[in-house]
């Protein structure tokens, strides 16, 4: 194998020899392209380091597929590398066709590669990495989209994502695959918060942001008189206060029977027996979340949490109640967005909607990536769990 790793002003590329192509690619341009500037071993959105390390293989090798039940239009599609969610984890394979240079991925199903099937990404090895590039250049508010730093809001997002649509749509004739299409809608959400300034929290939501979207009836603004003494974050008492939340996100309900009432009287009322975690009289129930999760604020620090009722534990949810109002805006926009498009969004692609939306909201709020392998985050899970269908639970409620 003898694949290279090259590197030309800082970047690292992956670069394949005559040799290494084989009769595998017969496409002249894709030859040259893999043979010539080659593929980006930095993105963050593509992985290509399979490639680098095994070289060109086929999905019939990678799958064995002793029965061939594989399509005939798979068998011959060479795995070049991945595309790349949250924590850079790859979430389904990139193949390129050696006779054509189109680019598809598919999901590999070993015990079922039967169901296997590919689904469109770019016409060309030069359109992916121009894509991805623009894609990455925006996460990173560099390149063409440098301009962009340090502006936030409605109208910096629908710039970003009007500039970003662009340029997907120049490489496609104005017809962007849905994995791009979805990527210049939803992935330019990142931008409608400042971060850390006046509100004391990680993120400036901009004046009326929630009011807008979900409408002023049923956005729900506290009193100081509903606060239970032991909420003592200021920051977080000014935000409930002036900017309040939504009573109904969707995946989250807010309490509006009673003032906010601390873990501990909530339980006193409702289960005096059940088990409770250490300084429930300092975590004030703000609602519930679907399948018997409680959505806490942690008085003294701020920190938003999720008390998994069932197992009788505490797990991170947000950073704080700025990155909450946040992730409940972003499920709405998202719904409004894919109503707009005729529901193009989840028709095809649910599982490429549910990352590019794991990716906003981990850019906004890494509380999902800092829990680890091991730990547990409901938002994480909302999002990757496709069998589940929560998103598909969200649309069935419009």
């Amino acid at each position: 194998m003898s694949t290279m790793t090259t590197t030309h002003a800082g970047d690292t590329a992956i670069v394949l020899t005559e040799s290494d192509l084989g009769p595998h690619v017969t496409h002249a341009s894709t030859r040259r392209w893999l043979t010539g500037p080659g593929l980006p071993g930095d993105s963050g959105v593509l992985s290509f380091a399979g490639l680098g390390r095994e070289g060109l293989r086929t999905v019939a090798d990678s799958t064995g597929d002793p029965n061939d039940r594989l399509a005939a239009e798979l068998r011959d599609q060479l795995v070049i590398g991945g595309l790349l969610g949250p924590g850079g984890l790859e979430t389904e394979s990139v193949l390129l066709d050696g006779a054509t240079g189109e680019i598809s991925t598919t999901h590999f199903l070993h015990d079922r590669p039967d169901l296997m099937d590919r689904r469109p990404l770019a016409p060309s090895l030069h359109t992916l990495v121009r894509f991805a590039e623009a894609t990455d250049e925006l996460a990173g508010l560099r390149g063409q989209f440098a301009s962009y730093v340090g502006c936030y809001g409605p109208k910096a997002v629908a710039e970003a994502s009007r500039q970003l649509l662009a340029v997907f749509e120049e490489g496609t004739a104005g017809q962007p695959a849905p994995f791009w299409r979805m990527a210049a809608l939803i992935r330019p959400l990142a931008l409608v918060a400042g971060r850390a300034g006046a509100s004391g929290l990680a993120l400036d939501l901009p004046p009326r942001l929630l009011d807008e979207e979900f409408g002023r009836r049923r956005m729900v603004r506290f009193e100081d008189v509903d606060f239970p003494g032991t909420l003592t974050h200021e920051p977080t008492r000014r935000f409930l206060r002036e900017v309040g939340l939504p009573e109904d996100g969707f995946l989250f309900c807010l309490d509006t029977d009673m003032s906010l009432p601390t873990l501990a009287e909530y339980y006193a009322e409702v289960d005096p027996s059940a088990e409770l975690p250490a300084r429930a009289d300092h975590l004030i129930r703000l609602g519930h979340l679907v399948e018997d999760h409680s959505l806490v604020v942690d008085g003294s620090t701020g920190a938003v949490l999720n008390w998994n009722e069932s197992e009788a534990r505490l797990f991170p949810l947000n950073t704080d109640i700025s990155t909450l109002a946040f992730t409940l805006w972003l499920l709405h926009r998202e719904q409004t967005i894919d109503e707009e498009s005729g529901h193009a969004l989840t028709t095809d692609a649910y599982d490429q909607l549910a990352m590019t939306m794991l990716q906003v909201l981990s850019t906004v709020d890494p509380t999902g990536i800092l829990a680890g392998v091991d730990g547990r985050h409901y938002w994480t899970e909302v999002f990757q769990d496709e069998a589940c269908g929560a998103l598909e639970l969200v649309e069935g409620r419009r």
